[in-house]
This record gives C-alpha cells, structure tokens and sequence, in this order.
C-alpha cells in the first residue's frame, strides 16, 4: 500500500443518488431511544427504487426516487448536482467499524505459525509473542511513519464501506509512545474523508519492564498517559484489557476512575478469555464491552437494563481458530444492544472487512442479515457515542454511505471474502473509489 500525504478531495457540494434498488434507512418504526435490540434489531426501514439528496455533507431529502425527482429544489439546481444513478444496487449508512487497533508497524507472523502447530493465545504471549511482540516497532517508529499506516488502513476500509472509524492506541505502552499513536490517528485522521473516534489503550497489557510491578504500570496509565491525553484532546475514550494476563478488575475499575475525572468516557476489553463479573463496571457508563465471549446469565440480564453496548468481533475467534463464538443469539434475544466490528490488528484479526465480520456473525453466532447490518451501522454508532449524526439514513444526519452491487442486502453477509462495495461516500464526498 503505497501512502499519500495529500488529503482526501472529492468534496461535492451536492450528491443526489436515485434509482437505488433497496435502500436501507435504519429507521425504526418503534422510535425508541437508545441503541437498537431484540426485534428492533431486524428494523431496516427498506425503501424501493429509493432516492437520497446529500447538501453540504448533510442527508437533506429521503424517499422513492419519483418523489425526489419532483422536488422543486433539485429541478432548479439538477445541473449543479453530482448525479449518480445506483442502477438498482443496494445503499445502506456506511458501515461503524466500532473496534479496531491500527497503529503498528508489522504483522505478527511468528505468532500466526504457532497458532497453526497448535499454540495457545496465552502460550504464545508468555513465549514472548502476543501483544508484546508489537512494541518494539512502534516505539521506535516515527509518528509520520505510523500516521502513514494508519492513513492506508482507513482508505482500505472505505473500499468495504466503513465510513466511521474508530481507532485505538496501545502497540506502544510507554507514555511517549501512546501520545506518539494518538497524535498519528490524528493526523491521519485529518487526511480521510471519514470519521475516526480515537481512544487510549494505554492498560493493553503490561509491559515487560514493569513485570512484577504492574501497579506501578496503572499508576503511569492513570496519573500520565490519561491527563495528557485528555489535555491535548487525543482521544474521547479510555480502554482497557480486563482479563487474565492483562489488568485484574480492580486495576481497571482505577483506569476508569481516572478516565473520569478528566473527561473521558470508557469502555473495555471483556469476557474474551475468562469470564469477568461485568455488574461493578456498570457505575461507570461505559459505552460498550467488547469480545464478550465468556458472559454469565446475570450479567447478561444486567446489561438488557443498560445502553452499554455488546460488541462482538467474531473475526478474532476465527483467527484463533476457535470454535466457540460470542453468544449472540442469547445477547440479542435477553434484550442486550449488540454491535458487530473487525478488531482489526495485527495479531488475532488482521481483516479490514465489515462485510466479512457480518458474514462471521450470521454463520457462526446465528444473526440474522438484518441483525448483522444493523449491529454494523446503528449500534456500532452507539458504541461510540455518535448515533445523533451517524448510521441512519434520514434528514439532518451525516451523508455516509455505501453502495453495494448487489440487488439484495442479505448478500453483502452472504458473498463471504468477496467485496462487492461500489462506491463509498462520507460527509457527501465520494471516499471510494
């Protein structure tokens, strides 16, 4: 992937696309606040031979594209509007890639071979793989080299249509280095067309040179990475890895304490490898918990009463070569908001592909298509706290879109490996191709 420094520039002042065959608004008829679940999750709000007008970066004009062609306004300006005819194919928001850790340098190769002999997730990171082995490189690396991988990695997305981006530090675990990752999503941030919501990951793992000592380690978490960050507003969440060989619930309940006291919301890493009690994290609002493949019955019914969101990401489990995934099915029907995201990374779910995390959802935790496209768009907007203007298709919101060449929506989860993503627009500018 060779990078450009120079800036995403397909702005149109105004996009008017018609003829689309299915197009998938999100619009709930219930009108219930809150992030989507149960059978609201299934709500498409599919309008046929649809039409949207997009102004200024804006959804001004939804409905059937004979409706729209008689619009008064768009009869007196249709020559100054960048027409595009969707020729029947499916439009949907564009996609709210709700989990990813896209600041590294190099894959982790080593790791994926001895995955293959049969090594276990936690057997390769005491051999010194894992999270740790990522570390070297980014703390020697530039912040220009990094932002430059970052920047790849967000146009990469765009062509599956992700539009909404959001985006973790934590390759680095040292104060330097975290602030270095946070300020390269920044500044590759201000050179794509989408939108990126950066969050500090700074409780990853605990670094070597803190074995032993790792409360000194969430002492530098608390009282250096998170006032600077939140400072120089580098980031709107703080997360952190609860689980065994990561931070003990204590240790994370200190993070989010101190994520408060200056400003940032959290959300965490949870229940992927051992099951955590998730009630006492409650108190502190997080947006969501992610993994969550090891989830007990109470907890379950604990988070049915909140707006913390569930996200899954059924791609690590099937890097992992694991053959259980995320309980879905039982997540969705107890009424717990459900979101779907890549988890990109470089070591247990290096795919770049929301289509492919759907297609994982719908064949191996039994979400339904509709489930799946609406736990990629709406609720990965909840997730991340941008719901207000992202994810549906309807006046007043963000112009994020995707277009799909196919004629019906359940084949974007159904073409599994395959991109059938045309055109991808964000804030009314045409980010792919």
């Amino acid at each position: 992937m060779a990078s450009s420094r120079k800036p995403d520039q397909k702005i149109q002042p105004s996009v008017f696309l018609a003829n689309i065959g299915q197009l998938l608004t999100l619009q709930s008829a219930s009108r219930r606040s809150g992030p989507r679940r149960g059978p609201d999750l299934k709500a498409l709000g599919i309008i046929e031979d649809g039409a949207v007008l997009c102004l200024g970066g804006k959804i001004v004009c939804v409905g059937t594209s004979k409706d729209a062609l008689c619009d008064p306004w768009l009869k007196r300006n249709r020559k100054k509007v960048l027409e595009i005819d969707c020729a029947g194919k499916v439009v949907l928001p564009g996609f709210v890639d709700s989990h990813t850790h896209p600041v590294f340098v190099s894959p982790r190769l080593v790791d994926f071979e001895k995955r293959i002999e049969g090594a276990s997730y936690e057997e390769i990171a005491a051999a010194g793989g894992g999270i740790r082995s990522s570390l070297e490189g980014v703390r020697k690396a530039g912040k220009r080299v990094l932002a430059d991988k970052v920047l790849d990695v967000l146009r990469d997305m765009a062509a599956f249509g992700t539009t909404t981006v959001e985006a973790k530090s934590g390759y680095g675990l040292t104060v330097e280095s975290e602030i270095k990752s946070l300020e390269a999503i920044r500044e590759a941030a201000s050179l794509w067309l989408g939108t990126v919501i950066s969050t500090l990951l700074g409780a990853h793992v605990v670094p070597r040179e803190f074995q032993g000592c790792s409360q000194n380690y969430v002492e530098s978490v608390c009282k250096e990475m998170i006032p600077q960050a939140a400072k120089r507003k580098l980031a709107q969440f703080v997360d952190v890895f609860c689980d065994q060989g990561a931070f003990t619930a204590a240790q994370t309940e200190q993070i989010f304490e101190a994520a408060g006291q200056h400003g940032l919301s959290v959300r965490a890493h949870m229940c992927q490898l051992r099951e955590t009690v998730l009630r006492p994290f409650l108190r502190f609002n997080p947006a969501s918990f992610d993994h969550m493949d090891h989830v007990n019955e109470d907890d379950i019914a604990q988070l049915a009463r909140h707006d913390t969101v569930a996200t899954l990401v059924p791609g690590a489990n099937y890097f992992l070569g694991l053959r259980e995934y995320p309980r879905a099915r039982r997540l969705i029907d107890a009424g717990v908001p459900v979101a779907l995201a890549t988890d990109y990374n470089p070591g247990t779910s290096p795919t770049l592909s929301m289509p492919m995390a759907m297609s994982l959802a719908c064949t191996h935790m039994q979400m339904s298509p509709a489930e799946a496209i609406a736990a990629a768009t709406i609720n990965g907007a909840w997730a991340l706290r941008v719901a207000h203007r992202k994810a549906t298709i309807e006046p007043g919101k963000d112009a994020d879109l995707a277009v799909f060449a196919v004629e019906d929506y359940r084949e974007i989860p159904y073409w599994f490996g395959a991109n059938r993503c045309s055109m991808t627009v964000t804030h009314g500018a045409i980010a792919y191709p």
